[in-house]
C-alpha cells in the first residue's frame, strides 16, 4: 500500500469563494486525503430535522475533482445546542455531580439512549447520502473518544445503564440477575456493603472514602463497553451504505475505554499525534528531559503510539491529526524546530502507517483553536509545515509501499491493567502506562523494534515476549506465554489480582514453569531507592519474591529482584534506567537478539523493505559506523 499525505480541512469555516484554490494548492502539496465533516453537526441539521447537506455536496465536488479523498467524520463530537435543548439529561455528568454543559465540545454523556437515537439519524442521512459517493473514500466515527474526560460519566442515564450492564454480567434466573454472585464477587461482606438488589447500586462517586476498588473496576468496564458500543452503531449504519473504510481519531495516553474492542469493528486505527504538546502536557519526565525534547518532542512517545495503534487497528494505522506548528493547549508551546513535521511524517511511515493528515489545513481566526499552527497562516499564505509536507510528498515519490515485517520483541499492553493501576496504585506515581512506556523506551534504546499486543494475541514467531503489570492474567494467556516458545520476561505485580480485584491463591505470579511466589510487596518513596549490588535500582515499588527459580540479579539487602526459569524470568521491581537496561539486555542475550546502544535522541526501526533511522538531538550522531546529523531521518 502507497505511503500518502493528507490534511484536515473546515470548509464550513471559510468563504465558498476560498474552496477551488484551497483544493488547488492541496494537490499542488501532494496531499491524497482531506478529512471534513467532523465538527458540522450545526451546519448539517441547522434545527431538528431541518437538513442542508448543499454546502457539504458542494465541498465534497470541489475536493474530489481536485483529485483529491475524502475522509467524511461523523459530527456526533459536538452536538448543536438545539440537542441539549431537546435532550437536558443528554450532558455528562463529573465526578462531583457537575453538569459538563454545552459550549464546547463532547458535551454528552455515552449512556444517554436519546442522544444515541439523534447520533443513528444523523449518521444514517449522512451514509446514505455519501456512502456510494466515488469521492469519500473512508470514514471516521465521532472524534477523539475520552478527550477531555468524558468517558466516565456519573448520570442518571449512566447509573441505570450500569445496574443493567451488572445484571447481564451477573445472571441468574429470569432478567433480574444474581444479586448474590455480585456480593461475592466484589467481597461486600467487607464494611457490609451488601446490596439485596441491582436497584441498590450507585456509581462509585461521593463516597466518603474510597469505594470498593471492585465496584469501580466494573464500572471501568461498563463505561468502555458504552465507548464501543456508541460506536458500533455509527459503524453498523456506515456499513450498510459503504464499502469504503472506517476509522476513529484516538488520543496519546488515553487509556479511559478498551482501544482494542473499539477497533474490533473498524477497519483502521488511526490517531492524532502532537509531540511537542505531548511532551509538555501528557509525558512523565524530568524538567531537563522537556527541555531536551521541546522542540523536538520525546524520541519514544510517537513511536509508542503507532505501535500501539497499529496493534489496534489489526496492522492499519493512520495518523489523522499530525501536529504541524505551535499547538494551543499545552502548559507550554513553542515551535518545532526546522525539519521536525518531515521526521515526524516519516518516523510515522517506518511504524507502518498508510496515511499522515497534518492538523490543519489553514489555521482559524477565530474561537478556541485560534492560536493552533496550520498548513497555512490564517491570511492564507505558507506556514512552515506545507513546505516540510512538500518535502515529503516528493520523497515519496520514489519510496517503497508501506511494507510490514514481524519485530523480534512483543511487549504486551492491556487496557484493563491500566485501570486496576489508577483503582489500586498503592503508591503515589504508580502507573501501569508509564511502567510500560519505560520497558519500550529500554528496548528502543538497544536498537530494538517492538511490536505491541494485546493480551490474547498471537505470539508466534517472537524471540522475546515483555509483559510488566498485567494485574490480571487470565490462564489462558499464562499458558499461551509459558508455551510461546520465547523468552518471557514478567513485570511486577503481573498476575496480582483476580478479575474481580482480589488476591488470588496461590499468591503470584502462579505461571506454569516458574517456581515464584509473591510473599509480600512495598511502595517506596522517590528518594528510598534500593541499589541492585550490579549497578541501578528498585524504586517507587518492590516485591518479596520466593520459590526455587534462579536469582539472577539482587538487591543490596540480598531480595532477588530478576528470577529466571528455563524461557521464564519475573522482575519483581520497579527498576530504573540503569537496572532496566542490564536486565534487558540479559533478556536478550538469553533469547539470541542483537542490540545495539543508542547514542542520546537515536532510534532505530526496521520494517519489511527499509532501516531507519533517527536523530531527536541537536548534535551529530556516531552510530553502527555512521554518522547521523542532527534533527535527521535517515532511510538504508
Amino acid at each position: 500500500m502507497k505511503r500518502t499525505l493528507g490534511t484536515c480541512y473546515y470548509p464550513e469555516h471559510w468563504p465558498r469563494a476560498t474552496w477551488e484554490e484551497d483544493a488547488r494548492r492541496m494537490a499542488e502539496a501532494g496531499l491524497t486525503w482531506v478529512r471534513i465533516g467532523e465538527f458540522a453537526w450545526s451546519r448539517l441539521e441547522p434545527q431538528p430535522g431541518q437538513y442542508d447537506f448543499g454546502w457539504l455536496d458542494d465541498a465534497i465536488d470541489v475536493l474530489g475533482t481536485a483529485g483529491l479523498k475524502v475522509v467524511l467524520g461523523t459530527p456526533t463530537a459536538t452536538p448543536p445546542r438545539w440537542m441539549v435543548d431537546r435532550h437536558p439529561d443528554m450532558l455528562a455528568v463529573d465526578a462531583e455531580g457537575r453538569p459538563r454543559k454545552f459550549g464546547s465540545r463532547r458535551h454528552y454523556c455515552f449512556s444517554h439512549r436519546g442522544y444515541r437515537e439523534e447520533c443513528a439519524v444523523i449518521t444514517g442521512k449522512l451514509a446514505e447520502r455519501y456512502g456510494r459517493n466515488p469521492h469519500v473514500a473512508a470514514w471516521q466515527t465521532d472524534n477523539e473518544y475520552a478527550c477531555h474526560d468524558t468517558v466516565l460519566s456519573y448520570s442518571e442515564a449512566a447509573r441505570q445503564g450500569f445496574r443493567g450492564w451488572l445484571r447481564a454480567q451477573y445472571p441468574g434466573k429470569g432478567n433480574d440477575g444474581d444479586i448474590d454472585a455480585l456480593n461475592r464477587a466484589w467481597g461486600n461482606v467487607f464494611w457490609s456493603m451488601e446490596y439485596d438488589s441491582f436497584d441498590q447500586i450507585d456509581l462509585p462517586n461521593l463516597t466518603v472514602t474510597e469505594p470498593n476498588p471492585s465496584h469501580v473496576l466494573d464500572f471501568r468496564r461498563f463505561a468502555s463497553d458504552e465507548v464501543v458500543s456508541f460506536n458500533r452503531l455509527q459503524v453498523e449504519i456506515i456499513r450498510r451504505h459503504s464499502d469504503a473504510p472506517i476509522s476513529h481519531n484516538y488520543m496519546g495516553k488515553i487509556t479511559d475505554f478498551d482501544h482494542y474492542k473499539v477497533g474490533d469493528d473498524l477497519d483502521i486505527a488511526a490517531w492524532d499525534s502532537y509531540p511537542l504538546g505531548f511532551l509538555e502536557d501528557r509525558l512523565t519526565a524530568t524538567e531537563a528531559h522537556r527541555r531536551t525534547y521541546a522542540r523536538q518532542g520525546d524520541p519514544d512517545f510517537q513511536a509508542f503510539h503507532h505501535d500501539l495503534y497499529r496493534a489496534v487497528g489489526r496492522g492499519r494505522m493512520w495518523v489523522m491529526e499530525q501536529q504541524p506548528g505551535p499547538v494551543n493547549w499545552a502548559p507550554y508551546n513553542p515551535a518545532p524546530l526546522p525539519g521536525m513535521v518531515r521526521i515526524w511524517t516519516w518516523e510515522a511511515f517506518a511504524h507502518g502507517a498508510e496515511a499522515v493528515c497534518y492538523f490543519r489545513w489553514r489555521q482559524a481566526p477565530m474561537a478556541q483553536e485560534l492560536m493552533h499552527a496550520g498548513m497555512l497562516r490564517p491570511d492564507s499564505a505558507d506556514a512552515p509545515a506545507i513546505v516540510e509536507a512538500r518535502e515529503v510528498a516528493a520523497e515519496l515519490a520514489d519510496a517503497p509501499d508501506v511494507a510490514r515485517a514481524q519485530a523480534p520483541v512483543a511487549l504486551l499492553f492491556d487496557y484493563e491493567a491500566d485501570w486496576t493501576w489508577q483503582i489500586q496504585p498503592h503508591g503515589r506515581g504508580l502507573s501501569y502506562f508509564d511502567l510500560v512506556f519505560e520497558t519500550y523506551r529500554g528496548l528502543r534504546k538497544l536498537g530494538l523494534s517492538v511490536d505491541i499486543l494485546r493480551p490474547g494475541g498471537d505470539l508466534s514467531g517472537y524471540r522475546l515476549i515483555v509483559a510488566p503489570g498485567a494485574m490480571y492474567l487470565p490462564e489462558t494467556v499464562k499458558t499461551a506465554l509459558a508455551e510461546s516458545g520465547a523468552v518471557v520476561l514478567l513485570g511486577p505485580r503481573s498476575g496480582a489480582r483476580t478479575e474481580n480485584m482480589a488476591i488470588p491463591v496461590p499468591l503470584p505470579p502462579a505461571m506454569p514453569g516458574l517456581d515464584a511466589l509473591v510473599s509480600r510487596v512495598e511502595s517506596l518513596r522517590p528518594d528510598m531507592p534500593v541499589a541492585l549490588k550490579t549497578t541501578g535500582a528498585v524504586t517507587l515499588y518492590r516485591e518479596f519474591v520466593e520459590g526455587s527459580a534462579e536469582v539472577i540479579e539482587e538487591s543490596v539487602d540480598g531480595a532477588p529482584v530478576l528470577i529466571a526459569q528455563g524461557p521464564l524470568a519475573y522482575v519483581s521491581g520497579w527498576l530504573d534506567a540503569a537496572a532496566l537496561a542490564r536486565v534487558l539486555n540479559w533478556a536478550c542475550d538469553k533469547a539470541g537478539l542483537e542490540t545495539c546502544e543508542m547514542p542520546e535522541g537515536v532510534r532505530r526501526r526496521e520494517t519489511g523493505a527499509e532501516c531507519f533511522w533517527f536523530n531527536y538531538s541537536e548534535s551529530a550522531a556516531e552510530v553502527a559506523g555512521q554518522t547521523l546529523p542532527p534533527i535527521s531521518v535517515t532511510r538504508v
